[in-house]
């Protein structure tokens, strides 16, 4: 029997789950003007795994890409959930270097 889709669909489960945390934790600790950078994290990931020639590697490298991709369209979502009050706020987040660029930028979501 052939297990790798099994195993690729349970690591890919696994990995997406990891990405819930990971919005929540980047904008209460980050800020949603981290958007930029978790994109291009995750277009380097995915454009990795174009060249990976380990099937696994490949498989999981870009999920985790996409996965971060995922997370930047996220995080002024998250943003606003937090100001609602469904989350935690952070008034002492990180700030991203050219802060005021991406301030002008209008930040993506899905």
């Amino acid at each position: 029997m052939n297990y790798f889709g099994l195993l690729i669909g349970i690591a890919t489960l696994l990995i997406i789950g990891l990405g819930f945390p990971l919005v929540i934790r980047g904008e209460r600790y980050l800020g949603y003007l981290w958007w930029p950078y978790m994109m291009g994290i995750g277009l380097v990931g995915i454009s990795a795994s174009l060249f990976i020639s380990t099937n696994w590697l490949s498989v999981v490298i870009g999920v985790l890409g996409a996965t971060f991709v995922w997370g930047s369209t996220e995080l002024k979502e998250q943003a606003v959930r937090t100001e609602l009050g469904w989350f935690p706020f952070n008034g002492n987040k990180i700030k991203p270097p050219f802060e005021n660029i991406i301030k002008k930028w209008r930040a993506p979501h899905l």
